[in-house]
């Protein structure tokens, strides 16, 4: 079995001059917009924050309104919950687990909002904001792996994505593995490099006998 890794920026040849300064600040903007577009808007976590505090909120208006009439309605049993709440005190083992579980509950909302997810699409460059590209994982997977199956002497080949890391298993007969390595690694960031995406990704490659 033999492995190597690449990242995607050692088949960029250098520029031949500079770019000009307009151009790169577009060529910025679009990646930004890009990005924007397809990155995840953690709807499902949004919608049930929003759910439970217009649900508070009725709450503590169909309450409030009730007393006001002279008619509390009392949905909430405020004074038992009150007296358990006086009567308690901070040590007791079903108070400090019911705060934990709130707690738990709002940090993992928090991690929800903070940590980016998985995006549905792959952003393209398009050297122009007002133009978004996107291709779908599966889809640039699927290219990179008939890209190794291209290589002479690889029988198939299998490409996953795995955060930043395009991970390539291309099968083949088993002789001379540096060359398939090389020669494989080759033509997927040759590939990666024509599909031109917004975010950089590294290329491991290992290489399999086939039996």
């Amino acid at each position: 079995m033999t492995g190597l890794t690449l990242t995607q920026e050692d088949t960029n040849p250098p520029e031949g001059g500079p770019v000009g300064a307009h151009q790169a600040k577009r060529d910025k903007a679009a990646d930004r917009a890009a990005m924007r577009a397809f990155r995840p808007s953690r709807r499902a976590p949004a919608v049930v924050v929003a759910v439970l505090l217009t649900l508070l909120g009725l709450l503590v208006a169909v309450e409030t309104i009730s007393a006001l009439v002279g008619r509390p309605l009392r949905l909430v049993p405020y004074d038992r919950m009150l007296g358990w709440a006086s009567s308690t005190l901070w040590s007791n083992p079903l108070f400090v687990l019911a705060s934990v579980i709130v707690a738990l509950i709002g940090l993992a909302l928090l991690i929800t909002a903070l940590v980016p997810g998985r995006p549905r699409m792959m952003p393209v460059r398009s050297h122009d904001p007002d133009v978004i590209i996107g291709l779908r994982p599966k889809s640039v997977t699927r290219a990179l792996a008939h890209a190794a199956e291209e290589v002479p002497g690889v029988h198939s080949a299998r490409a996953t994505l795995r955060g930043g890391t395009v991970a390539v298993t291309p099968s083949t007969s088993g002789w001379d593995k540096e060359r398939f390595t090389h020669e494989v690694r080759e033509a997927v960031l040759t590939r990666l490099a024509g599909l031109d995406l917004v975010e950089p990704y590294r290329v491991t490659v290992d290489v399999k006998e086939r039996k």
